[in-house]
C-alpha cells in the first residue's frame, strides 16, 4: 500500500516563486488573504461541514466555511472567527493545513488562502448557518457536492492529511467521545480510511500500541457488554505511534 503521507506530499506540492520582494516595493500588487476551514466529524462515515454561499461569486454553491483575514488578526483567530460566524461551531482541535495560492483560484482578485483542519466528535455541537451563509450542513467527505473556488482540492488535501496522521499519531481520538469501545474505535478508523479492517488484527495491534487505558466500565449492547477504553493521559495527539491498521 502506498503511504498516505507520500500521497499527501505529492498532492499539495507546488513550486514557490523564488524572487524576493520587500514590503516597501510598491511595484507589486498586494494579494488578499483568506482562511478556509475543513471540519470533519464521524456520522455513519467521514463527513465534512459545508456552507451554502449567499452572495457572489458562486452564490448558491456549497463551500468550506471561511473568509477574509482582518488586517490586525492572527490567522488562527481568523479561522475560528469565520467558522463561528458561518456555522456557530467552535471545535477544540484546529491545525493549519496548507496554503493555496493559484492566481486564478478566486475570480474577484488575487487571493491566497490558508486552510485549516478541524475535528469535532459527532453530536458535540450543532451547526447552524449564520453571517453570509445561506445554509450549513454535513456532507459525506468522499462524495461531496460540487464546491466553489478550489475547495475540492482543499478537501482532498485535508482527507489525505487526516489519513496520513492515522499512521503516526493519536489524532483519531479527537473524533471520539472520552470513553469508547474497541468496536467504536475500529469504526472510526474505517470511516476515515473508507475501507474495512480485520477485526482481530486491528484489536491486537491497537492494544499493543500502548495508547489505551481500560476504564473498568462496560457499555451495554445487543450482545455481551463491551469494555470501555480511554486515551491514556500520557498519550498526546502528536504522539508518534506505530501504524495500527493494515
Amino acid at each position: 500500500m502506498v503511504s498516505w503521507c507520500l500521497k499527501y506530499t505529492k498532492a499539495i506540492s507546488e513550486k514557490p516563486a523564488m524572487a524576493k520582494v520587500t514590503r516597501s516595493d510598491s511595484r507589486y500588487a498586494r494579494p488578499a488573504v483568506t482562511v478556509d476551514v475543513v471540519v470533519f466529524t464521524l456520522q455513519h462515515g467521514l463527513h465534512v461541514l459545508l456552507v451554502q454561499r449567499k452572495h457572489p461569486p458562486f452564490a448558491g454553491m456549497w463551500a468550506l466555511p471561511g473568509g477574509f483575514v482582518e488586517i490586525d488578526e492572527p490567522l488562527e483567530e481568523a479561522a475560528r472567527r469565520e467558522l463561528r460566524e458561518e456555522s456557530a461551531l467552535q471545535p477544540d482541535y484546529l491545525e493549519q493545513l496548507y496554503a493555496f495560492g493559484d492566481p486564478q483560484r478566486d475570480p474577484r482578485t488575487r487571493v491566497i488562502t490558508i486552510a485549516y483542519l478541524a475535528l469535532l466528535p459527532h453530536g458535540r455541537q450543532e451547526a447552524r448557518a449564520a453571517s453570509d451563509a445561506a445554509a450549513a450542513s454535513w456532507f459525506p467527505a468522499y462524495a461531496p457536492p460540487p464546491l466553489a473556488f478550489d475547495h475540492g482540492r482543499i478537501l482532498d488535501c485535508a482527507i489525505a492529511r487526516l489519513r496520513c496522521q492515522l499512521e503516526r499519531s493519536a489524532l483519531i481520538f479527537e473524533l471520539l467521545p472520552p470513553e469508547f469501545t474497541l468496536g467504536e474505535l475500529q469504526q472510526a478508523y474505517e470511516q476515515v480510511l473508507n475501507e474495512r479492517l480485520d477485526k482481530r488484527n486491528f484489536r491486537r495491534k491497537m492494544l499493543r500500541a500502548g495508547l489505551l487505558a481500560d476504564t473498568g466500565r462496560h457499555k451495554a449492547g445487543a450482545y455481551r457488554p463491551a469494555r470501555l477504553y480511554r486515551l491514556r493521559e500520557e498519550a498526546a495527539v502528536g504522539l508518534r505511534a506505530r501504524r495500527v491498521f493494515p
